[in-house]
């Protein structure tokens, strides 16, 4: 059989060398719009002379250039993170390999002047043979990477045809083991390009700043034929040659924070090209901190795949432009793009608005991990077969990519082992361009890398390595092995980063904040990139014509990861996430911390601490409010002098001299920090930064009283068919409460179980399973008492499931006063309950611990867990306004509070709804001081803790949106299912990353909180 040109180690021929992605006023034809198209699903290798000119393409169906093809009824997306879409025999692929015949006419204009040309392709998944005027140019694989063609012998004056050959896969399908959808096809832009014979071949610019002195220096790496000029405007540089150093005195630098541009205008006589300059310095120092201008950073980031709902890695630059300004307007200032170079108007974006980018090679080599019996057998990273086609992979992402000012880090690939192979594009990397570090998280102990980087790492974990406490050898499990002194391990000695971390799956990521803190206090810690920015759901829409976004196994794959692929902080509509929020808190870049007050004061004090990096806080304007019961009671701009970074300020902020102390109440202080003026990325107005803080009054507790009565205390009625207590209406043998007030409100029973988050599913810590292990999604519940007394009906109820001993027994004590039904709940575990780490084992804990804190992380990842400890309810369907009194507006868990803030919040039951891609638990509102649901004439019941509690309303139970594989699969009931729950427990990052922390847990235990019941009259 011949040798099959899809099937070597090679990374193609024919390509002309990679060179920058200029602005340039050559002639360029773009090829994109509507090609001829044929699909075979099977392999075609030979062609059949439709690459020739003259070839009728006239029953040939029509397909949008750029596109993939699986998106327009050519085969069908396939969703997998680690495993291979075929068999792991490398280089070589199946018959079972879908072809993609394209063919494109055009017209070179008169206008068009002879010379040199090439045909440009931005990104072909997965091989390409292209042919024009039936001349083949060559052969290119590297899906996400730009090759050009030489085209000058075979363009003509007047019609042309393109002609391209795509396979779904080849040899390079084991370079580009990406986790995300595998799509094919021609997915960016294809163009013509004249290269003049005295043009510019290539421009490399090195713009440098002095932090010291202020000063620039720059120096222009102008490949061409003849003499280059510059020009750039704003530095009195005026058609000058282009060869030599220009020192400049004094130049604004470029940073993420203020991203100054300069334009410059590289010209020979028959080209111009335009860079915008960014002067700017990386360097890392002696004590190991990475520095940008001299100033330490820290990458408050995000890991982005482009998608796009609808184009899949196709995108409008309007999408683009939209990621950045989500990003900015979230406070996120660094991004890695993750795992290949993104479509290079992004990096543009970058440059303008400011994001500091670790710009990552296409390369990933996953599924070689664990398909052999040895790890990473056959892996192409450490076989010499392969050398040429990484460095090929590399040469062709930094020649792209390297004028921009926003990359600051090349990144060699992503979880592709380790080998020769990497080392050697580490080193020419080094030598290209020595200005810029490199990173390669699975360099475990940093051998050919300039900064540390890991993956996951419990915040445990994260704080040694910022003290400095690897000791030589040690790999991914602290202390598992290595041995020696620390002082003679370099990896203590070099930044360190997470390139991924707080796994954005579904409901989370959990302990962000943990996280921050400790960038803030090791200076070599320097952040770390969430994985990751958005939820790559495909919209699609059911037999019904209901739409909703689709992941791994909906479109009948053999072999997927499921929802895997919903991992972002914003959804695949780019709406953000609670996640988001919650991150654009933690990383806020003005810390904002005002004191709480004594009664009797007029004044409190704010700590105003400035964490840019780089600018001062002049672009922000302070203001103030006070809130009593969350109903604003004075406001008021707060003068504070700009800050330099790192510097901070008290200032003291005016409370309303006489506070309503006779109505009692709670007074919250709340600062915020806005924009003063437009950007580029946001409004005027738009919020950087808030702090609160609970103001005392001369009443106490903090925390309003419970309220007085308002009425004389009610006896309970037993008649033959209820028991009457107050405006509650009960069962006589259960002692379930049937209706409040005459309206149907029926419950409360338990509840120990949630409809499980993906972090739930998770391995560290299988939480969900165990609570299915012990039937807690199924409780039966058995009344063991029911006791009528002159004040009180006391129930006891004995609730669990079918065929288990773990259980719970739960005495409610109800009690009517006037209007007033109030139950207090003591609530107990009985039976058996084993410990978790008897059914799967112990979860991740770290070992290196001191001896003390291990012991309480291991007894707390082996003790038993409940998803919640409350009661629930159901309420009439129409009963869909919620108001209330606690934390908000959005969702919180305990170990993601930091967004939401103290407050009185109005919505409607299905606006509390998260619509995670995959339904799951969501919109619990935490430290809820009451609740009022209505229905729209005002009729409804009011919910008062005692003294705080959480709350979920939705229109299903919990089984049904665990049952649901979509939003749309979720169907109201003819009931509100009210959860009013003592405590909940927190989210984590166990579906990769580290499951709930031990403080955000909740155990086992026992239990006593209360709930007033007050009906309410339209």
């Amino acid at each position: 059989m011949a040798e099959r040109y899809f099937e070597d180690f090679s990374p193609g021929h024919g390509a002309a060398p990679a060179r920058a992605a200029v602005d340039s006023d050559a002639a360029r034809l773009d090829l994109t719009g509507e090609w001829a198209f044929r699909f075979s699903p099977i392999l075609v290798a030979e062609p059949d002379g439709f690459e020739e000119p003259e070839f009728d393409d006239a029953d040939w169906d029509r397909l949008a250039v750029p596109s993939h093809w699986q998106l327009h009824g050519y085969g069908h997306p396939a969703y997998l993170n680690i495993s291979y879409p075929i068999p792991v025999d490398p280089p070589f692929v199946p018959d079972e390999n879908a072809t993609g015949d394209y063919r494109r006419e055009f017209e070179l204009p008169a206008s068009w002047k002879g010379g040199p040309a090439v045909v440009r392709f931005e990104g072909v998944d997965s091989c390409a043979r292209v042919w024009l005027n039936g001349v083949e140019l060559g052969v290119s694989r590297g899906s996400r990477l730009p090759v050009e063609f030489e085209a000058s012998a075979a363009l003509r004056a007047g019609r042309n045809v393109l002609a391209v050959r795509v396979h779904q896969y080849s040899s390079g399908t084991y370079l580009e083991d990406q986790d995300t959808w595998r799509m094919s096809g021609i997915f960016r832009e294809v163009s013509v390009v004249a290269r003049p014979d005295g043009g510019l071949r290539d421009v490399f610019v090195h713009a440098d700043f002095d932090a010291v002195t202020g000063g620039g220096r720059l120096r222009i790496e102008a490949d061409a034929a003849g003499p280059a000029r510059v020009s750039i405007a704003g530095l009195d540089v005026h058609d000058l040659p282009a060869d030599g150093v220009f020192e400049f005195d004094r130049v604004r630098p470029w940073s993420a924070e203020d991203p100054y541009l300069y334009e410059a205008v590289i010209s020979t006589d028959e080209e111009q090209v335009r860079v915008r300059l960014g002067f700017r310095s990386i360097a890392i120092t002696e004590s190991g901190v990475l520095t940008v201008n001299g100033r330490r950073i820290v990458l408050r980031g995000v890991n982005r795949h482009e998608f796009d709902p609808d184009g899949g890695r196709v995108l409008t630059r309007e999408a683009m432009r939209a990621d950045v300004e989500l990003m900015k307007q979230h406070n996120i200032n660094a991004v890695r793009t993750s795992h290949y170079p993104p479509h290079p108007y992004f990096l543009d974006l970058c440059d303008e608005l400011g994001l500091w980018v670790v710009l990552e090679c296409d390369l990933e080599t996953h599924g070689f991990e664990n398909a052999d019996t040895v790890r990473w057998d056959r892996n192409p990273s450490d076989d010499p077969r392969w050398r040429a086609a990484y460095l090929d992979r590399i040469a062709r992402t930094v020649e792209r990519d390297k004028n921009h000012p926003s990359v600051i880090l090349w990144s060699l690939g992503n979880e592709a082992g380790e080998g020769v192979n990497l080392e050697a594009m580490a080193a020419w990397t080094r030598e290209r361009d020595p200005s810029r570090p490199i990173h390669y998280e699975a360099d475990h102990f940093a051998r050919f890398t300039d900064v540390y980087a890991q993956m996951y790492r419990t915040p445990a974990d994260v704080a040694r390595i910022g003290r400095g406490e690897l000791r030589p050898g040690e790999s991914f499990y602290p202390a598992a092995d290595g041995e020696g002194d620390p002082a003679d391990e370099p990896r203590n000695q070099m930044p360190f980063l997470l390139t991924e971390f707080g796994h954005a799956m579904g409901n989370g990521p959990g302990a962000l904040a943990e996280y921050t803190r400790l960038w803030d206090r090791y200076p070599r810690l320097q952040g770390g990139f969430i994985w990751e920015w958005m939820d790559q759901g495909l919209r699609t829409a059911d037999a019904r014509g209901r739409e909703f976004f689709a992941y791994g196994g909906d479109f009948g794959e053999d072999l997927h990861d499921g929802n895997f692929i919903c991992d972002g902080l914003v959804f695949p509509d780019r709406t953000p996430s609670p996640g988001l929020l919650e991150y654009r808190k933690v990383i806020e870049p003005v810390r904002i911390e005002p004191s709480r007050i004594a009664p009797g004061e007029n004044s409190a004090s704010v700590k105003i601490e400035n964490r840019y990096d780089v600018i001062d806080t002049s672009h922000l304007r302070f203001t103030w409010s006070v809130e009593r019961n969350g109903i604003e009671a004075a406001e008021g701009v707060l003068p504070v002098p700009p800050l330099a970074p790192g510097e901070s300020v008290d200032v003291a902020v005016p409370v309303p001299a006489e506070p309503p102390t006779a109505e009692g109440g709670e007074f919250w202080l709340t600062v915020r920090a806005d924009l003063v003026a437009k950007t580029a990325w946001a409004d005027e107005g738009h919020p950087i930064a808030w702090g609160q803080t609970q103001l005392a009054s001369n009443l106490e507790p903090v925390l309003a009283p419970e309220p007085a009565p308002v009425g004389a205390a009610v006896h309970p009625v037993r008649a033959e068919h209820h028991i009457t207590l107050g405006p509650g209406l009960f069962d006589p043998d259960s002692g379930t409460l049937l209706s409040l007030a005459g309206q149907p409100v029926h419950g409360p029973r338990l509840d120990l179980w949630r409809a499980p988050t993906d972090n739930d599913r998770g391995w560290p810590q299988h939480d969900a399973e165990y609570w299915h292990s012990r039937g807690l999604h199924r409780l039966r519940h058995r009344t063991v008492s029911l006791h009528v007394a002159d004040d009180a009906l006391t129930v006891v109820v004995r609730s669990a499931a079918a065929a288990s001993v773990s259980g719970y027994l739960t005495t409610y004590r109800w009690q009517a006063e006037g209007e007033n039904l109030r139950v207090r709940v003591r609530t107990e575990p009985v039976g058996r309950w084993p410990e978790r780490g008897d059914v799967f084992g112990e979860a991740m804990v770290d070992p290196a611990l001191p001896p003390d804190q291990y012991a309480e992380l291991v007894r707390r990842d082996k003790a038993p867990s409940l998803a919640r400890l409350g009661l629930r309810w159901l309420l009439p369907a129409r009963w869909s306004q919620v108001s209330w009194f606690g934390a908000g507006p959005g969702e919180a868990y305990p170990d993601s509070r930091c967004a939401a803030r103290i407050g009185r919040f109005d919505a409607t039951v299905d606006q509390l709804q998260i619509p995670y891609v995959r339904p799951q638990e969501n919109g619990n509102r935490m430290e809820t001081r009451w609740i009022e649901l209505t229905d729209p004439a005002g009729t409804g019941v009011r919910v008062e803790g005692d003294p705080v509690f959480n709350f979920a309303a939705r229109r299903w139970s919990d089984q049904a949106l665990a049952a649901a594989r979509h939003q749309s699969d979720l169907t109201p009931d003819t009931s509100i299912h009210l959860h009013t729950d003592h405590a909940v427990q927190g989210l984590g990052s166990a579906a990769v990353g580290p499951g709930v922390l031990p403080q955000h847990r909740l155990e086992l235990g026992s239990a006593e909180f209360a709930f007033t019941l007050t009906p309410i009259a339209g």
